[in-house]
């Protein structure tokens, strides 16, 4: 929906096809081609546009552009910091550590190398009580990365937020930080939803595809749903886990987290492994809460060795924590857990 306007937008003003590269911007994350490539893109603009994928692992492929005050590396990808104009276009939804998506976080962690997204990620950023879903104001991750976004340069931004149906509600072009803060003020108060007071048991999900094809996303889900569980409360999550945990990196996390008892001991390391970013997160969760997951995705010993407690059903899931807190607890039920704010109502 974006991209056909701009291009055309941009070829009008007299810049050549040849000379537009789309970059997609997958962060860590695996390379986006074949159909996958066309379902984010569009037929046209793949088949008759230059788009390739961003590589955080191949540090030749970035340049360094210096080390922020609070110590982080700037590895950008060098295709977007040596270009003569500079757009990006995105997502704004609430994000797990960064407060929102959007705007910034195209380019850190986007377009950013291992070497920055490792410490940028470390336990020292990721473990502040600000470093949560919804929260700006004094977050440091968000911090980090618009400085780190600021020194790679932008030159205009095309943001957008979208409902339930994913059909777009909003949206703001402009200013890298300007034009993302008028669309956060929209997001939030889209997506804020209240409930009287914290809940015994939250059921959730991960929104379905894609987000809920490996426990890595998965995750996304139960730190969604935390600001409204109360300590001890239970969350449950219902998510398809089709391509299993995630990267070979964050399958070696977790064996050492298991192996060492790190859910349990404070974080030592200034910077994280690939992926184990995600088990700092979920960390937090555990420390609050106990979570069941229902999928057919993993098995039930896979996912104990994940920390959870695996469900038959979501039905079974809450009968047993009925059983746990009573017939009386509360129970709250966000059916697209990473797309809400929930938030406990002022007293």
């Amino acid at each position: 929906m974006i991209l056909p306007p701009l291009l055309r937008t941009l070829e009008a003003a007299g810049v050549p096809r040849d000379g537009i590269t789309i970059l997609v911007a997958t962060g860590l994350h695996r390379p986006n081609e074949g159909d996958e490539l066309v379902e984010l893109v569009g037929a046209f603009v793949a088949s008759n546009y230059r788009c390739v994928n961003h590589h955080g692992k191949e540090r030749d492929e970035h340049d360094y552009l210096g080390t922020t005050p609070n110590g982080v590396p700037a590895w950008i990808d060098n295709r977007y910091t040596r270009a003569e104009l500079k757009i990006t276009t995105g997502l704004i939804e609430p994000h797990l550590m960064a407060g929102y998506s959007g705007g910034r976080k195209l380019i850190c962690p986007g377009i950013a190398a291992l070497e920055t997204v490792s410490v940028w990620h470390g336990p020292r950023f990721l473990e502040h009580p600000q470093a949560d879903c919804g929260i700006v104001d004094g977050n440091p991750v968000h911090a980090e990365n618009t400085l780190i976004a600021q020194m790679a340069g932008c030159d205009f931004i095309v943001n957008v937020c979208i409902d339930g149906k994913r059909r777009v509600t909003g949206l703001w072009a402009g200013d890298m930080i300007k034009a993302w803060e008028v669309g956060v003020q929209f997001c939030r108060e889209v997506v804020k939803a209240s409930v009287p007071r914290p809940a015994d048991v939250v059921v959730t999900s991960c929104a379905g595809y894609p987000l809920d094809t490996t426990w890595y996303q998965a995750v996304k889900g139960l730190t969604g749903a935390l600001p409204i569980v109360r300590k001890g409360g239970t969350i449950v999550l219902a998510a398809s886990l089709t391509e299993g945990l995630g990267s070979h990196e964050f399958r070696a996390a977790l064996d050492r987290y298991e192996a060492t008892g790190a859910y349990d001991k404070p974080s030592e390391s200034l910077t994280c492994e690939m992926d184990e970013w995600q088990l700092v997160m979920l960390k937090k969760v555990l420390q609050h809460c106990r979570v069941k997951v229902v999928s057919g995705g993993l098995s039930a010993d896979v996912l104990r060795r994940c920390r959870v407690e695996p469900a038959a059903t979501v039905e079974q899931a809450v009968s047993e924590s009925l059983a746990s807190y009573g017939p009386h607890a509360m129970i709250a039920v966000i059916p697209k857990g990473p797309y809400v704010l929930p938030v406990v109502a002022a007293a």
